[in-house]
């Protein structure tokens, strides 16, 4: 018994080392995007800011959706694949790039006279998410940590900085209203969102006309955008060093997508419900309340990242523990991560909750009526994180047609919400429904979990996770 007991700690210490790691990228990732926020906030009115926010929110949707959950379906398969040496890995990769990228690439072309510049970068958002899932199925953090993790959010915030910089000191060519506008041949092609452009499709009022060229927000897209195929090219060339040269087996794709599919699914909607309500805001209330919600909701990236920091540690021994039917092996791991989400974040909600009348003011005086949304917030994200990954050990233990239902009611639930409340209550609202789609999502598999397997977030492990020696290295 010793040895096996020995066994576990090791591999409880390398979950703890991983996990460690992509939090240190999620928080050196968090600190990046909320400066970015202040920067923006700081620098350009309130209706630019917004615009700017809601941008990036389409396109990091739309890029959600296109990756079809393909990187978890290569961890699944690459950490399965260790037990016959990883032969035919190389052709669950290429089953796993081709779909997501040419969506992306069509999806990019149906978007360009609305995201310009940044419709072209979609593909490789999707190709450099694929990767980098496909590095954490061979069990190396390394590369998600630095390129997406640190590399990525902090060369988005120095460039997005210059950008201000630039603007506010007149160095930036600005266009005419009208040459943006689609009166002239270059901007034709760049015209396309609302608000006074010609052949618009979005509600009016949404984004100024003619940003894509010229304006704040292109600058500051075209700034956002321009680190993407950096971070691909870095993730291609870790891979390649892993990769076994194995001959391409038949029917890779075949299995690949037989267990994605349902998750693709899953995926695209939790895309969805992480950035709809910016997008809700938008457009039922207008850019300038979506600057204001955006603002006082950024702190919640800290407990996503930090969630996914420990899942994209966990989730291959996860998924091998219940594989083999090892409960004892999946519970242990479930509860440790759940204590060590909670002793993370918790303090930081906390924190916010208490100083968020002063620290919103950080945005400007117009953000500094959030305060409700802060505190509906933090009290939601700490609900989440005392549940766990559990979604992540749902799909683990291959339950994946359960996981996309569960996102399908979060999603409706935060759909209604919002109809019924944003239009009367703004930003409060918007949050508001939000929570409601948080609570649903996490409380169901909660309970699909205790009700199949017996699986709770807390228990006799989660006092394991906090002894010294299981973050010791071996």
């Amino acid at each position: 018994m010793a040895p096996v007991t020995g066994v576990r700690r090791a591999s409880l210490r390398r979950v703890a080392r991983g996990g460690v790691a992509g939090l240190t990228g999620a928080a050196a990732g968090a600190v990046a995007q909320f400066v970015l926020v202040v920067l923006v906030t700081r620098a350009f009115e309130v209706s630019v800011a917004g615009s700017f926010f809601t941008a990036v929110a389409l396109a990091l949707m739309v890029a959600g959706v296109a990756k079809l959950d393909a990187g978890n379906g290569l961890i699944f398969f690459i950490a399965r694949a260790k037990t016959f040496e990883y032969r035919g890995i190389s052709g669950y990769v290429r089953a796993a790039l081709v779909p997501g990228v040419v969506l992306a690439s069509v999806a990019g072309a149906l978007l360009y006279p609305q995201l310009g510049m940044v419709a072209l970068v979609l593909p490789v958002m999707v190709a450099a998410d694929i990767l980098l899932a496909a590095t954490r199925g061979f069990g190396v953090m390394r590369p998600t940590v630095l390129y997406d993790g640190i590399l990525l959010p902090v060369a988005q915030l120095v460039l997005v900085a210059a950008v201000c910089l630039a603007w506010t000191r007149g160095w930036l060519p600005t266009g005419s209203p009208d040459a943006l506008a689609g009166d002239s041949p270059e901007g034709s092609a760049l015209a396309g969102w609302a608000g006074g452009s010609a052949g618009g499709w979005l509600p009016e009022g949404w984004l100024p006309a003619g940003w894509a060229g010229g304006s704040p927000e292109g600058w500051l897209l075209a700034a956002w955008a321009v680190p993407y195929p950096v971070v691909l090219a870095l993730a291609g060339f870790s891979l390649r060093g892993r990769l076994p040269r194995t001959p391409y087996l038949p029917g890779t794709g075949h299995d690949l997508w037989r267990y994605t599919a349902p998750r693709s699914a899953a995926g695209a909607i939790q895309a969805i419900f992480q950035r709809l309500d910016i997008v809700v805001v938008a457009a039922l209330a207008g850019p300038a309340p979506a600057a204001v919600y955006t603002a006082a909701t950024r702190f919640k990236v800290i407990g996503q990242l930090a969630n996914q920091g420990l899942a994209q540690a966990a989730q291959p021994r996860l998924i091998q523990a219940l594989a083999r039917g090892d409960l004892v092996r999946a519970r242990e791991l479930y509860q440790a991560t759940t204590m060590w989400l909670v002793l993370l974040t918790w303090p930081v909600w906390l924190g916010y909750a208490a100083i968020a009348p002063w620290l919103l003011r950080i945005f400007g005086q117009e953000y500094g009526a959030a305060v409700p949304v802060a505190l509906i917030l933090s009290a939601t994200m700490m609900l989440a994180t005392a549940c766990g990954m559990v979604d992540v050990v749902l799909t683990a233990a291959g339950h994946t047609t359960s996981s996309l239902l569960n996102l399908v009611a979060a999603v409706a639930c935060t759909l209604a919400l919002d109809l019924a409340l944003i239009p009367s209550h703004g930003a409060v609202g918007a949050v508001l429904g939000w929570s409601g789609g948080v609570i649903v999502k996490n409380l169901l598999p909660l309970w699909q979990l205790h009700r199949r397997y017996g699986l709770h977030p807390f228990g006799r492990h989660s006092l394991t996770a906090l002894r010294p020696r299981t973050w010791a290295t071996t």
